[in-house]
């Protein structure tokens, strides 16, 4: 186990956060963390993975919006 942690730590552990955070907080606790994790990992290898990525990984290319034209810019015609 990654440094020296044995199976009784480990148990002791996860006991301790099941005291603590409930058993209704412990899945969403977990959840964020291995959210967090995965987010650290991805910034350290140098993968990006913004909003805008569609779940395949490629851009989603957004066309610009047009600039909105009131009546006031409009010219009448006659």
């Amino acid at each position: 186990m990654p440094l020296g942690i044995g199976p009784t730590e480990l148990i002791i552990v996860l006991a301790i956060a099941l005291v603590i955070l409930g058993p209704k907080k412990l899945p969403d606790a977990g959840r964020s963390l291995g959210q967090g994790l995965r987010e650290f990992k991805d910034s350290v290898a140098g993968g990006s993975r913004d909003e805008d990525d569609d779940p395949a990984g490629r851009a989603v290319a957004s066309a610009p919006d047009a600039p909105a034209r009131s009546a006031a810019t409009v010219a009448p015609r006659l």
